[in-house]
């Protein structure tokens, strides 16, 4: 009898085992979601390997191996997919074959150039300025998500794409990211250039998404106001943009703060670092402190171009009640002056600055902390004058529209990628 019960026992540990074993990966895995998301389970796999990656990534840090961010970049060999760097104009792989890539710079910034395969020749092409996202710091998926949009983009609408490789965190801070798009925007938009890749004048964009689409809507807002420049952005491409930092308590950005990919106290630690400023400041903006009512920076008028109880449509705003802090801290606008600053973020331009913006595309999800950003800034910019169409999905999520790359692929981005290309072939 007690030799039964012992092989007995011998034989459910390892039952046991694969059980707890079972539980605790599901545990660490499951992610309450909305019923609208597709595929929850993939998207919580991604969020779980995204943690992973993020502590182990701090534990290399802790232990001084390597930089936090460096660590969780993609590798830059691993750009185009094919492991070459330099001039990879031969290489005819990666993700759309016969599509030229070089790696070469624009006004001292790297930039990678794709043109199209050859044929139609005598016609002008169109251009199509691309900043890709990871908070101002990663870089690593968006790299390599953009280097496949990059290819289908150039393939399919005869579009020579520039993807800029900007410099990031934290080797630099803001304004230096901003200021390196510009000038790659510059460069790109000489007519010198222009004509040297045969790209028609009246047909140039630029997009970006996430942080990208940051850049890229701070870019714009330049470019069509500097005087000095000869040839404009036709129409600007925004796929779910982060643009404001003065309201982190918008109702996306309570809605959604626990969806993957972007956390809310995540994105705010992202705008602190963008922002060359101390983390531990992060409860403060969490809680609204730095745009306090008693701030005499933020004036009635600026408070406006980010009020959402104005901008929102009503059923993004159901039941949530603005939060607007009496004193907070005075001192939080001066110790982090780029709160303010509109390069940072595009909202708070004038609408004398966002009148003479082109024509708009902006790509918004339900399940994103960025919602509201996107959708305030359609409103702001339709108000003043320019025609905006606003793309949102109501299955969507912050991130999806880069996971169109095995093996990270979702249904619901290659849609997304799709009406993206559909707009810019009907109206680039």
């Amino acid at each position: 009898m007690r030799s039964s019960l012992l092989r007995l026992k011998m034989r459910l540990r390892p039952v046991l085992l694969t059980l707890t074993l079972t539980v605790s990966v599901a545990y660490y895995v499951y992610i309450p979601l909305p019923a609208s998301i597709q595929e929850p389970w993939r998207l919580m796999l991604v969020a779980a390997a995204f943690r992973t990656s993020m502590h182990l990534a701090s534990l290399r840090d802790w232990l001084g191996c390597d930089g936090y961010f460096k660590s969780v970049r993609w590798p830059p060999e691993s750009f185009d997919g094919s492991g070459k760097v330099g001039d990879s104009s031969e290489s005819g792989g990666g993700v759309v074959p016969g599509v030229k890539v070089s790696d070469i710079t624009f006004a001292g910034i790297p930039v990678r150039v794709y043109e199209p395969p050859a044929g139609g020749e005598g016609h002008l092409r169109r251009g199509l300025m691309y900043f890709y996202g990871g908070d101002w710091a990663l870089g690593g998926t968006e790299r390599r998500s953009s280097d496949a949009l990059s290819r289908t983009v150039s393939d399919e609408l005869n579009t020579v794409v520039v993807s800029v490789v900007y410099r990031l965190y934290p080797e630099v801070h803001f304004p230096v990211p901003y200021l390196d798009c510009l000038a790659a925007a510059k460069h790109f938009l000489s007519p010198e250039l222009l004509a040297k890749y045969a790209i028609d004048p009246e047909r140039v964009a630029v997009s970006g998404a996430s942080t990208g689409g940051n850049l890229a809507a701070a870019v714009a807002q330049e470019i069509s106001n500097d005087d000095t420049v000869s040839v404009k952005f036709s129409i600007q491409a925004l796929i779910y943009p982060a643009l404001q930092t003065l309201d982190f308590n918008t109702p996306s950005y309570l809605q959604n703060q626990g969806i993957p990919v972007l956390y809310r106290p995540l994105m705010v630690r992202f705008w602190l670092r963008y922002l060359g400023a101390d983390l531990s400041l992060q409860p403060q903006l969490l809680v609204n402190n730095h745009s306090s009512s008693h701030h005499s920076a933020v004036s009635p008028e600026l408070r406006a171009r980010t009020d959402w109880t104005v901008l929102l449509p009503p059923k993004h705003k159901r039941n949530h009640r603005p939060l607007v802090v009496g004193r907070g801290s005075p001192g939080l606008v001066k110790e982090v002056p780029g709160l303010l600053d509109a390069r940072a973020s595009p909202l708070l331009a004038g609408p004398e600055v966002l009148a003479k913006c082109p024509r708009t595309y902006i790509l918004t999800c339900e399940h994103d902390v960025l919602r509201d950003d996107g959708l305030m800034y359609a409103r702001r910019l339709q108000d003043a004058g320019v025609t905006v169409t606003n793309d949102h999905h109501e299955d969507g999520f912050h991130g999806c529209f880069s996971f169109t790359v095995w093996p990270v692929e979702f249904d619901v981005g290659r849609r997304l990628v799709r009406g993206y290309l559909n707009w810019l072939q009907n109206n680039l």
